[in-house]
């Protein structure tokens, strides 16, 4: 089975960073997800 990388809550954390005008080029990279990923977080947290 496969291992999650991130738990809920430090995904909620990124989200939150991104809401608060963090740019996303810069937030990926220090996270190391791509783009896609952000807005599917996005899309299924709706933080």
């Amino acid at each position: 089975m496969k291992r999650k990388r991130f738990s809920v809550e430090q995904i909620v954390g990124v989200l939150k960073q991104a809401e608060l005008g963090v740019l996303v080029a810069e937030l990926i990279r220090q996270v190391g997800i791509s783009e896609q990923t952000l807005y599917r977080w996005k899309k299924q947290y709706k933080v």
